[in-house]
């Protein structure tokens, strides 16, 4: 794939960029290297200094930084302004805890080993290969990169190839905030070039998020070189809605969750399970507020949903949708790619889904919901628990009995009662099954990178 930015509202190409070359990669791992060397002998002090430079810089360009974003990717303006803020927030997040978060842990009693002192510390390992995705080229690499930098690591990232702007923006805010030069790089390389990047003795530690395709070969590549890693891969997020709920709330909540980033995130909300009580009520309600969304031109303030980001993902979400269609499926509204340029898809609430439809399993990487009747609690569970991914769930009911019964049987790294998934960076955040291991965020992300050192003293 080049490494192109290819303005996703008009299918038209933007700016072409040449990859780096092998001596380029070299370069800049070695920047990195040297960088790390100098960034651990800082204090948590300094550092903090230059992660709040970095997230007033952030807020000073927002308006231009949201500009690339909707540019590269498609996502309406206005959540392009929030994720740029959204990373500002996280960085202050982490230049104000990350030394309590850091802080060595003493055993109270360190005379049951023997010792008069002991305690753990945890250190940085090295330099960190982040390998990201499109959806969020922002937000998805400084939920990593603030926590890294914090903990006294450098970064390395390989961006997805149609967000190259994205890439070299986050390339030089460290150094411009006043981190030391090469404390975190952009390498402009294809996937075919991760392995060898992986392979580097330098290279200590790896994290991505993307694809459970990618995420295997990742893993795998780290896994042979015996290296840290952190997968947050795909999710195919339940929605439950049980007869306690607030159908209006849930239905409005519903939409929000399924369409963010034009439907475009792992966290989102993708298969709605309703409760036969309330199965009709719901089904109305959410696929009326579904076919009243705005599509159009993301720069425009008054959109609710812009493009697909490529025209591959549109296709690929073209093709789930008329399988279900083929094979019985009912479309209660959307269900067609819509007529214009660019790579835009409407809004969508499939019903009437059956096993052997593709999309009961597979992700849907856009604005169409899937909606299913359960019977009962046991069979929201079943249906919510039926796909090999487990990252986030939701659970609308004002019923205590519903939340005690759903929280430990979902399997997923959340559970949100009566409101959708979002990452805080107050709280950890990640998934378990085919969606991945490890947790970003909160304290569990800034310790992921860290080497947890025991000292024992006689």
């Amino acid at each position: 794939m080049a490494i192109a930015i290819i303005n996703p509202t008009t299918g038209r190409l933007e700016e072409e960029f040449t990859p780096h070359t092998p001596a380029e990669v070299e370069r800049r791992i070695a920047e990195a290297q040297g960088a790390f060397e100098a960034l651990r002998a800082t204090t948590f002090g300094e550092r903090g200094i230059w992660m709040r430079r970095a997230a007033e810089l952030m807020e000073s360009e927002v308006d231009r930084t949201a500009r690339m974003l909707v540019t590269e990717m498609g996502k309406p303006v206005a959540q392009a302004r929030a994720e740029v803020l959204k990373c500002a927030k996280n960085m202050r997040f982490y230049a104000e805890n990350a030394e309590r978060f850091l802080a060595d842990e003493p055993l109270e009693d360190p005379t049951v080993v023997g010792a008069s002192r002991a305690y753990t510390r945890y250190e940085p390992l090295g330099v960190v290969l982040a390998v990201m995705p499109w959806n969020f080229p922002l937000w998805q690499v400084v939920r990593f990169a603030a926590p890294a930098l914090m903990a006294g690591n450098t970064g390395l990232l390989k961006h997805a190839s149609n967000v190259p702007g994205s890439a070299l923006y986050l390339d030089t805010i460290f150094e411009r905030a006043g981190f030391p030069a090469g404390a975190f790089r952009t390498l402009l390389v294809g996937s075919g070039a991760v392995d060898e990047v992986i392979r580097d003795p330098r290279v200590k530690a790896v994290t991505l998020t993307g694809s459970e395709g990618a995420g295997r070969a990742v893993a795998a590549a780290a896994g042979g070189q015996i290296k840290k890693s952190v997968m947050e891969l795909g999710g195919s997020d339940p929605f439950i809605v049980m007869p306690s709920a607030d159908l209006e709330d849930a239905a409005t909540v519903a939409v929000r969750a399924r369409v963010l980033n034009n439907g475009q995130s792992c966290i989102a909300a993708k298969r709605f399970i309703a409760h036969t009580d309330v199965y009709d009520e719901f089904a109305e309600r959410f696929a009326s507020k579904m076919a009243a969304l705005k599509v159009g031109d993301p720069l425009d303030d008054s959109v609710d949903v812009g493009p697909l980001a490529t025209a591959a993902g549109r296709d690929e979400l073209a093709e789930l949708v008329d399988d279900a269609v083929a094979k019985g499926a009912s479309v209660l509204t959307g269900g067609h790619p819509v007529a214009r340029d660019g790579w835009f898809y409407e809004p969508t609430v499939l019903a009437d889904l059956t096993d052997e439809m593709r999309i009961v399993l597979e992700e849907a990487f856009g604005p169409v919901a899937s909606l299913y009747r359960a019977q009962s609690r046991e069979d929201a569970v079943r249906l919510a628990n039926q796909t090999t991914f487990g990252l986030s769930s939701a659970v609308w009911t004002n019923d205590p009995d519903d939340e005690a019964y759903f929280i430990p049987r979902l399997d997923a790294g959340a559970v949100f009662i009566n409101g959708m998934t979002v990452s805080y960076p107050e709280l950890p955040f990640g998934g378990v099954k085919a969606s991945g291991f490890g947790r970003e965020l909160a304290a569990a992300g800034i310790r992921e990178f860290t080497n947890l050192k025991t000292v024992w003293r006689g």
